[in-house]
């Protein structure tokens, strides 16, 4: 919890105003009693109007001023929590955008969502109640007691035997729920994670009608949810009854004990509602106490929860990286200048000995698998080259690509780009040189323009053009409103798939890349389309390594290379007509989707 409480480091003079400003608050209330105590034994027993107006007074004058500083005291306190939960949000949001995928995936993005929102406002409020409340209720509690002691020693020793019972009671339901409410944030994650899938793949659960279904695991879960909240929420509200049972009985002993100190001439009325008073005074505290036990509970198992994200540390790291942001330092001077990339690795790539990409002996094995998605990859790939990529579904294509740029690491082998280990690039080093559509059309809200220059910040509207031609979206980006800034929806549903795929395209082509990767980026086009779009990107991509994964043989057959991946391991590798006389696996690809094995036979033969 230390990790989580730095982030009050920027906050220290509300931390430390709030709690005074409450302290001041709680004095003026204690002085409240007493004053109560002299106007029935000295206005009231003496008929004395002037006297009962004049403590009137001063009983308005404490209530103003410990109004005014209770106001204080919520400002510090709102300024301090809200600032809290600001900061400690960004660095969370800012640690998950650092970390590997493999810890992205180990985590679940549902956990995750519900840790950065859920679990941080709880921890806010919980901030904001502490510095309101901790030491203000404990002064009251105690301070009632010692006020107590200076109306009537003897009557006061109730106060001694009611207040270590109360503070049993609290402490004991305090250690049996904080383990209970970290089960009910888990079963919050569930719930989560139910909502947000049903939520993205709404049209297929109602294509497939499999509504009622979901709608049964979504109730199970939230029934699940339900009971944990109702089993700890019984236990923590015995605080508020057994509390109030442990008072009244207090009260009752104070009264008639009060009753006959009063007779024996030891005690005055007054200063039994003296008595009673700091018991109801220290009654409302114990409820708000109670009150503040149960939130500051709830906020240290998610202060837990989210602390185990930040200790969560990225399996790949990047040299040169200095900053919180994982960018090379201005002043390192073995970091890789962004803007001269281009230039020196051209010269590079004109070489043909130097590979533009290279695969030694790459195996790769994600957490928790039985099994190398990938094993024995050795390759070589050139500037210049088109590499296409098949394989059945889990064949290991989409790993391959992603070890490229490090999304994931390799567990044996190495992988090389301009014959430099990729473990020896920084991240914006090795990924400026990177051009990515991945599998899933991830658009922004935003206008056009705006989704394009994720590709490149300062990219001209020319640019955003000539890349918009290249992946064939020019033509309907010109027939929207406003042409390339014309608003997005949140996920692009104003658009569709294919043409979502096309602007993705546009947004890798506009950084003109060394190295572009397409993986399986055009399964939501036609043909037609798609052969528009190679041929386009062919035009553009003079000098540029391009790794196009599909699983149409339609998208790859003019390729200089395809590898043809099987349960991860190289099938084949060779032109399309290579791989047409001997490799079976490409040729059952191949024929499956043309649906003619004698075509494919003859063309074989006339490839012979």
């Amino acid at each position: 919890m230390r990790s989580i409480l730095k982030y009050l480091k920027n906050y220290k003079l509300q931390t430390v105003m709030a709690p005074l400003f409450k302290m001041l608050e709680a004095i003026f209330e204690l002085f409240v009693p007493l004053v109560v105590a002299k106007m029935i034994d000295v206005g009231i027993a003496e008929n004395d109007k002037n006297y009962i107006l004049m403590m009137g007074g001063i009983l308005l004058l404490l209530a103003i001023i410990g109004l005014t500083c209770s106001i204080t005291a919520q400002y510090f306190a709102a300024k301090a929590a809200m600032g809290f939960g600001r900061e400690l949000r960004r660095d969370l949001f800012r640690h998950i955008m650092s970390i590997s995928y493999n810890e992205i995936d180990k985590n679940g993005t549902s956990s995750l969502i519900t840790r950065m929102t859920s679990d941080v406002n709880q921890m806010q409020t919980g901030v904001n109640m502490v510095l309101r409340l901790f030491l203000r209720s404990p002064f009251i509690v105690f301070g009632a007691v010692i006020m107590a002691f200076t109306v009537d020693v003897k009557t006061a020793m109730i106060f001694l035997i009611v207040l270590p019972v109360l503070i049993a009671i609290v402490f004991g339901i305090i250690f049996s729920t904080i383990p209970l409410y970290k089960k009910v944030q888990g079963r919050l994650d569930k719930v989560t994670l139910i909502t947000r899938e049903n939520l993205i793949g709404a049209r297929v659960v109602r294509a497939f009608n499999h509504q009622d279904e979901d709608i049964k695991d979504f109730d199970e879960a939230t029934t699940a949810l339900k009971k944990s909240q109702l089993f700890v929420g019984h236990i923590s509200a015995l605080l508020n009854p057994v509390t109030f049972v442990v008072v009244n009985f207090g009260m009752m002993a104070l009264i008639h004990k009060g009753a006959i100190r009063v007779d024996a001439f030891g005690l005055t009325q007054g200063q039994v509602v003296a008595l009673v008073n700091y018991m109801s005074q220290i009654l409302i505290e114990l409820i708000k106490l109670a009150n503040l036990i149960v939130t500051t509970t709830k906020a240290v198992a998610c202060g837990h929860r989210v602390a185990a994200v930040f200790a969560e540390e990225s399996s790949i790291y990047f040299i040169n990286e200095t900053n919180d942001y994982g960018e090379p330092s201005e002043n390192d001077p073995t970091a890789i200048n962004i803007n001269d990339v281009s230039d020196k690795k051209a010269a590079m790539s004109s070489t043909d000995s130097t590979p533009r990409v290279s695969f030694k002996n790459v195996s790769f094995k994600y957490n928790g698998a039985a099994e190398n998605s990938l094993e024995g990859l050795d390759l070589d790939i050139y500037g210049g080259e088109t590499i296409g990529i098949i394989g059945g579904t889990g064949a290991g294509k989409s790993t391959l690509v992603n070890l490229i740029p490090r999304f994931y690491e390799a567990t044996d082998g190495e992988v090389f780009v301009d014959g430099k280990n990729v473990n020896e690039y920084s991240r914006k080093g090795l990924r400026s040189k990177i051009g990515i559509v991945p599998q899933k059309a991830v658009l922004f809200k935003g206008s056009i323009a705006e989704n394009i220059r994720y590709g490149k910040k300062d990219a001209t509207s020319e640019e955003i053009d000539t890349a918009l031609k290249a992946a064939q979206a020019y033509d309907f980006v010109m027939e929207k409103d406003g042409g390339i800034e014309f608003g997005l929806n949140q996920g692009a549903t104003n658009l569709s798939g294919g043409q979502k795929q096309r602007l993705c395209i546009a947004r890798a082509l506009v950084r003109k890349p060394e190295i572009l990767i397409l993986d399986d980026s055009s399964s939501a086009l036609d043909f037609a389309t798609d052969a528009k779009l190679r041929s386009s990107i062919r035009d553009i991509s003079k000098g540029m390594t391009t790794f196009i994964v599909s699983q149409r043989t339609s998208s790859i057959k003019y390729a200089d290379k395809i590898i043809v991946l099987d349960d991860g391991s190289v099938a084949g590798i060779g032109t399309h007509d290579e791989l047409m006389r001997g490799c079976e696996v490409y040729q059952e690809i191949y024929n499956s989707q043309n649906h003619s094995s004698a075509d494919a036979g003859k063309a074989g033969e006339a490839h012979e």
